[in-house]
């Protein structure tokens, strides 16, 4: 018997990537109560972790005054999480491709990659007053499942 889905949990961070960890944690605290396995749960923190990172680095400039915003939610078949940014927002399509030749001996790009590898579902969007909202979905199945935590 799997636990009941955790209620959205908001955060707004500044942007600092300490706050990384700040958040990884969270995220560690739903796969737990979501029954999610280690392997799942590490590659979910890979894929937070980037759109983090994107968001302080790309979004808002790394302006400490300029917030990132984090939520993570899902029903009971998914864990759905959505990051915001402040800052002008971008054209994800214009994004270079780092499988590319011509790019794969660069050192960035391939945030989006890694997050599109690792999740199910990951979309853009424009927020209300400007930035980029990136929500990202996990589906929870029995692969997702293998080597869940034991108390």
């Amino acid at each position: 018997m799997s636990n009941p889905p955790p209620g959205p949990i908001v955060l707004w961070l500044s942007s600092r990537y300490e706050n990384l960890e700040l958040a990884q944690a969270v995220l560690e605290h739903v796969c737990k109560a979501r029954g999610v396995g280690t392997d799942a749960e590490h590659w979910m923190g890979v894929a937070l972790r980037e759109a983090l990172a994107n968001a302080i680095k790309h979004g808002n400039q790394q302006d400490p005054a300029k917030r990132v915003y984090l939520s993570l939610a899902g029903g009971a078949e998914t864990i759905e999480i959505v990051v915001g940014d402040e800052g002008q927002g971008f054209e994800s399509t214009a994004v270079a491709d780092p499988l590319a030749p011509e790019n794969q001996m660069k050192t960035s790009g391939r945030g989006i990659f890694y997050m599109k590898t690792f999740m199910d579902e990951v979309t853009f969007s424009r927020g209300e007053n400007g930035g980029t909202i990136l929500s990202m979905k996990k589906k929870l199945d029995s692969e997702t499942k293998k080597g869940v935590h034991t108390p």
